[in-house]
């Protein structure tokens, strides 16, 4: 078994234009200060990451990782996530989404696509330049809108979606397949990745692709009310990254899972900072260590309640406290009798 590394921290949330926060540096030594021990960085912000810059030069890649280093961090992996999504954007989105894109792109779908694509595969060799194994990212939707089968969906729309996806995916991962690093999908809604069965579904489609693998983040069964300890045993082998989120359900006589429209404060299904909410983080990590899971705990925080700073500082003992020391030995080894091939048949009475 494998003890789970941490406590690191994703900076996406925290990353701003005021100090500490407004650049490499200083984030990471809030972060240190914090007690965390590394952090996943998102490469869309300009203030703390430049992803083009570091699939070409590996002298900028060892000026991040001096950074972090001269702070005890590591990178923990890097993250494309709203790339990502626009790999894969239902037309009903696209006003949405060209928040995500640069000027040069907005209003045009097959060039924002194309600049996701290619914002993918510098991912890719910018993750193999500083040394990491994994990456995280969206899959992106087609298939979405029609996630509630009203009005009825024609036959084969859901499996075009996903054979279309699916292409578009294939030569991104053959990118990192030959970068050496695994790309991992959050597993999210809004994503037509977005439980097992949709996974899978891709998963199939892709060759049962080897760098097809998944970012887990349990905040995100709880709200839709699937089984996020199981899904550890059904899909461990493709789990590489690992998000500390928190979340509730409280469902009432008038909201369930689809919260009626209401803002984040207002829904039966809301996201908590670490401890604040449901899930089972002492079942999780226990989990995690039998399967030897050899990631990192990544605090992503999102809460509705309680202030990003106080999330942050409270993190990083909330993860040290779970992380579990993986046993060197089996507990009853000390009644150990030794033993030996003939005296095991000698037991079983086979003489």
């Amino acid at each position: 078994m494998n003890t789970v590394k941490g406590p690191a921290i994703f900076l996406a949330q925290f990353a701003g234009d005021e100090a500490p926060f407004n650049n490499l540096e200083n984030i990471a030594r809030w972060a240190a200060e914090l007690g965390y021990k590394g952090v996943q960085i998102p490469t869309w912000d300009a203030r703390l990451f430049d992803l083009k810059r570091a699939a070409e030069s590996k002298t900028y890649c060892d000026e991040v990782r001096g950074i972090l280093s001269r702070h005890r961090l590591a990178l923990t992996e890097l993250s494309t996530h709203l790339q990502g999504q626009l790999v894969a954007v239902h037309p009903a989105y696209d006003i949405a989404f060209d928040g995500f894109a640069p000027q040069s792109v907005k209003g045009n779908p097959r060039a924002r696509q194309a600049w996701a694509v290619e914002q993918l595969q510098f991912a890719a060799k910018a993750s193999a330049n500083l040394g990491l194994r994994a990456h995280a990212t969206f899959s992106g939707a087609l298939a979405w809108p029609y996630m509630y089968p009203w009005p009825q969906r024609p036959a084969g729309l859901v499996e075009t979606a996903f054979d279309e996806l699916s292409a578009r995916w294939k030569p991104i991962l053959n990118a990192f397949d030959a970068a050496g690093v695994d790309l991992c999908f959050e597993i999210h809604p809004g994503e037509d990745l977005h439980d097992g069965v949709t996974f899978e579904m891709f998963l199939e489609r892709t060759g049962n692709h080897p760098r097809c693998n998944i970012v887990f983040d349990p905040s995100h069964f709880v709200l839709q009310q699937l089984d996020y300890l199981e899904y550890l045993d059904f899909y461990h082998q493709r789990i590489k990254m690992f998000h500390v989120k928190d979340a509730e359900f409280r469902p009432t006589g008038r909201q369930g899972v689809y919260g009626g429209y209401q803002p984040w404060i207002n829904r039966a299904g809301r996201f908590r900072s670490p401890g604040d909410g449901q899930v089972d983080f002492t079942g999780i990590f226990s989990k995690l260590t039998q399967y030897s899971f050899d990631g990192w705990a990544v605090l992503e925080w999102e809460c509705c309640i309680k202030s990003a700073e106080q999330g942050a500082a409270e993190g990083a003992p909330f993860i040290a406290h779970h992380i579990i020391q993986a046993a060197s030995s089996t507990f009853d080894d000390f009644a150990k009798s030794g033993a030996d091939h003939a005296a095991n048949r000698r037991m079983l009475g086979l003489t």
